[in-house]
């Protein structure tokens, strides 16, 4: 049989298509599921940039609520939704969602990745890597952080007294980084946290047997940087510093994508 010169590049070009898409689905099929938590006074569409960069970037990105009731029953909440994912998984955790990736073991993370957050070791709450006396100031105390009576299914009295960020304060010393129509919407959805869940104590660290990732921002007003730093280092964390706020995920959340692509 007799090839032209046009059918011979026509099916050079066929192969190499043929051979590219199979390249790029084999490659999608190989990039793990990435899990972000939420922390306090937020909710989940604090992740929303980070999230579309990803799922862009060819990822499935999964972002489940956050209770914020505690690490032992958050991490419980956010377990069930990562076992229940086929194939390897990037479980990323900004503020406190550190606490609560911490307590979550589940056999198919393979990275954990903390973002401005808490890092706790066996037995400790989180509340004391808000030390002054180690870690420097934090503002996470009145009249930045406000107290209050909320209904709460998951405690024997159907109450509880949880935390939040003033909103009169809350881009001055949460979110300073982002613009004034952002900060708004985060402020209308913050949520607040139960006021033990900085003291409960956290169980052994999934850190210890996990490869892990951190993210600190260098003028974090709400977690001090120096705490961040000390717990990132403890775990044996691989650390990027960078210049932002507490909100590192909405004022930069390619600052975020670029660590989680690494840990990937």
């Amino acid at each position: 049989m007799k090839f032209t010169r046009s059918k011979v590049a026509a099916a050079t070009a066929a192969l190499a298509a043929s051979l590219l898409l199979g390249t790029g689905t084999a490659a999608a099929q190989d990039l793990p599921t990435v899990v972000l938590v939420h922390g306090a006074f937020a909710d989940t569409s604090s992740w929303d940039g980070v999230a579309a960069d990803l799922r862009a970037r060819g990822y499935d990105v999964v972002v489940p609520d956050n209770p914020l009731r505690g690490p032992g029953y958050d991490s419980a909440a956010v377990e069930k939704v990562v076992q229940g994912i086929d194939g390897p998984v990037v479980l990323v955790g900004h503020s406190y969602g550190g606490s609560v990736i911490t307590n979550v073991h589940a056999s198919n993370v393979e990275s954990l990745v903390y973002v401005a957050a808490f890092a706790p070791a066996a037995g400790e709450p989180a509340a004391l890597a808000l030390d002054p006396f180690r870690f420097g100031l934090t503002s996470l105390l009145p009249p930045v952080l406000g107290l209050g009576i909320v209904d709460d299914s998951t405690n024997i009295l159907g109450k509880n007294v949880d935390g939040y960020i003033s909103p009169n304060l809350f881009k001055q010393y949460f979110a300073p980084d982002v613009i004034d129509e952002q900060a708004a919407k985060m402020i209308a959805s913050q949520k607040s946290i139960a006021a033990t869940a900085l003291i409960e104590p956290s169980e052994p660290p999934s850190w210890a047997n996990t490869k892990s990732y951190a993210l600190i921002p260098q003028q974090d007003q709400i977690i001090p940087p120096a705490s961040e730093k000390f717990m990132a280092e403890r775990a044996g964390a691989e650390i990027t510093e960078v210049p932002g706020s507490h909100a590192i995920l909405v004022s930069n959340p390619g600052a975020v994508v670029d660590l989680v692509v690494d840990a990937s």
